[in-house]
């Protein structure tokens, strides 16, 4: 909105835009956390109990102040609108899960995941093109295929990012190391250049959420964060033309949350049992098996992601 105004502004609207996105998520998290649902604790997660009374569902604060900043300092298209009101469609899938007596089943779940990944399969193929590329690399798929392909990146990026989050502070900063990530890929590539100061808006939004989430916590993301984060990463690597850059830029993501997906879909469908000993997430295995504390999971988890994000971008520069 602000930059149709001021067109001959947009960098000092866009430094105006990314500290407000900071300030109000803190001044409204800090204000409204304690009318949020109170966690119940996890009797299945290593030490679960410990998150018990905590308001969570704060992801609707920083996902809705983001969609309010995007509105206002972003230059708008049709295409950035409707993925902002999905991204904020799949916060409210988790924040009403957040909010119920009894915690929705994976049937009901993972319909609304496959709705809103649909739409954003759709979005993405009726304003760019089914290339992808990779380095020197170039490969223009059918639609059909890309449709698909799209929809189990989404739903993917969505539901490892949700499993992710167990352990204060953990799921924000790899979510916020993905992101940057993605954004020095897009300056690289030359590809989805109207996308970048969104993803910066999103970063400082979920820094503002991290304020309160920090290790220990006084709130919680829950589904309403980690699910519309999953999906807004999602949204950001399509944009690179690159889609594959998602493994690594996304990779301890991956190995945490979806590590338990791929055990459970072995032993769903193919009757295997993998990783006996292995505990799921991983941030519960490395917790209870090799004794991390929580301020140590977040920052090995962090330190490894930044390490492989790092090895990435200079082989793209390479």
């Amino acid at each position: 909105m602000i930059p149709h105004f001021f067109p001959d502004r947009q960098a000092v609207t866009a430094f105006i835009g990314i500290l407000a996105a900071f300030a109000m998520t803190c001044i409204f998290t800090g204000r409204c956390g304690v009318y949020l649902p109170k966690d119940h604790g996890r009797d299945f997660a290593v030490e679960g109990k410990q998150s018990a009374g905590k308001p969570r569902g704060a992801g609707i604060i920083f996902i809705l102040v983001f969609a309010a900043s995007a509105l206002l300092f972003v230059p708008l298209s049709m295409e950035l609108c409707i993925y902002l009101i999905l991204t904020v469609l799949e916060m409210l899938t988790g924040f009403f899960d957040d909010t119920a007596e009894k915690p929705w089943g994976e049937w009901k779940k993972g319909i609304l995941d496959l709705f809103v990944a649909v739409a954003v399969a759709g979005t993405y193929i009726s304003y760019n093109s089914t290339t992808i590329t990779l380095g020197s690399l170039e490969y223009t798929l059918p639609v059909p295929v890309f449709l698909i392909a799209a929809v189990v990146l989404v739903w993917g990026s969505v539901n490892v990012t949700n499993c992710s989050d167990g352990v204060d502070g953990l799921s924000g900063t790899l979510t916020i190391i993905t992101l940057s990530t993605i954004y020095i890929l897009i300056r690289i590539l030359g590809e989805g250049e109207d996308f970048a100061f969104p993803i910066l808006l999103f970063i400082g939004c979920i820094l503002g959420y991290l304020w309160y989430n920090a290790a220990p916590s006084r709130l919680l993301m829950g589904d309403a964060g980690s699910r519309g984060m999953g999906v807004f990463i999602s949204l950001a690597i399509l944009k690179t033309g690159s889609p594959l850059l998602y493994i690594p830029a996304a990779l301890m993501l991956i190995l945490d949350g979806g590590l338990g997906l791929f055990k459970v879909f072995l032993i769903r469908v193919f009757k295997i049992h993998i990783l006996k000993n292995t505990l799921t997430p991983l941030h519960d295995h490395v917790r209870k098996k090799l004794g991390w504390s929580n301020t140590q999971t977040v920052f090995r988890f962090a330190i490894i992601q930044i390490v492989i994000s790092a090895a990435t971008v200079y082989l793209l520069l390479l």
